[in-house]
């Protein structure tokens, strides 16, 4: 039986589980001071590539958290290290935010936010700043056969007012428009977590991906072998648990719950169950 007393890197969704859109959960600090207290670390692993690192650091510091770059792992990250390992593309065309055309140009890659003659690749990112015109250049793009690829597959953000469409609602879109569908990065897959681990410098076995999603957090945890924690203060509800084939390896109603079972176990209690359901 896993033990979560003896995870020492807790890689962390962001929104839905450490806050929710621009309101920090109040156990969110205990828990991440707790974990550094303790010899361990942490890792933020966010799929919303319409926001940098930096970005995010500026937004932590804003709720009271100080963080460092090397604590963020971004879908983003994890796309500039795919498309560097491959042979290049003449010319990208980002669709996204200002800020993930700009990490791209950052690392070396050829980019464009205009459809002209030498693009060859669509990427596609979380989209703050959408417009028609956007999605007119990638159904023409995507009806020449540019390869596409997307930062994540995530269908809505969650907000404090309910969601809004993500990337995977927009590419749901551009497939019902031209039967295209793209090569995803982000959680589920398991880069951002390989890349994590290899930072940290901690194995599998040590590890553990905490999130409020099932079909990107605890995914992308399963698919690179590590244990998983689900965590009810976001998207996902335990109707979705019940529904879906992908199973964590516990389930809590909160950062505050994992927290609690986390310095319990580390202080000799028994493993908690996957049935764990304090709040």
């Amino acid at each position: 039986m896993a033990r979560l007393g003896d995870k020492e890197l807790f890689l962390l969704d962001m929104d839905g589980t450490i806050y929710l859109d621009r309101d920090l959960f109040p156990w969110t600090i205990p828990f991440l001071e707790a974990v550094k207290r303790n010899g361990c670390q942490y890792r933020f692993l966010t799929n919303n590539s319409s926001k940098s690192g930096e970005d995010y650091i500026r937004k932590l510091a804003g709720m009271g958290i100080e963080a460092v770059r090397e604590e963020f792992v971004t879908s983003v990250d994890a796309l500039i290290a795919d498309l560097l390992s491959r042979p290049p593309h003449k010319l990208c065309y980002v669709f996204g935010t200002k800020s993930f055309q700009g990490q791209l140009q950052a690392a070396g890659i050829p980019v464009t936010d205009r459809r002209e003659d030498g693009v060859d690749c669509l990427v596609i990112g979380f989209d703050t700043e959408l417009t028609f015109q956007k999605l007119e250049d990638a159904c023409i793009l995507l009806n020449k056969g540019v390869d596409f690829i997307a930062a994540n597959p995530d269908w809505v953000c969650p907000t404090w007012y309910g969601s809004v469409p993500d990337c995977g609602s927009v590419c749901e879109m551009l497939y019902r428009a031209t039967g295209r569908r793209p090569r995803v990065i982000g959680k589920p897959q398991p880069a951002m977590a390989r890349l994590a681990m290899e930072r940290a410098g901690v194995p599998p076995e040590k590890a553990v991906m905490v999130g409020d999603r099932l079909y990107t957090d605890i995914a992308a945890g399963a698919n690179a072998g590590v244990d998983t924690a689900f965590v009810l203060s976001g998207e996902g509800t335990r109707a979705d648990l019940e529904a879906s084939p992908v199973k964590p390896t516990w389930v809590f109603g909160s950062v505050a719950a994992l927290h609690e079972a986390w310095e319990r176990e580390r202080a000799g209690a028994a493993p908690s169950t996957t049935r764990e359901k304090s709040v």
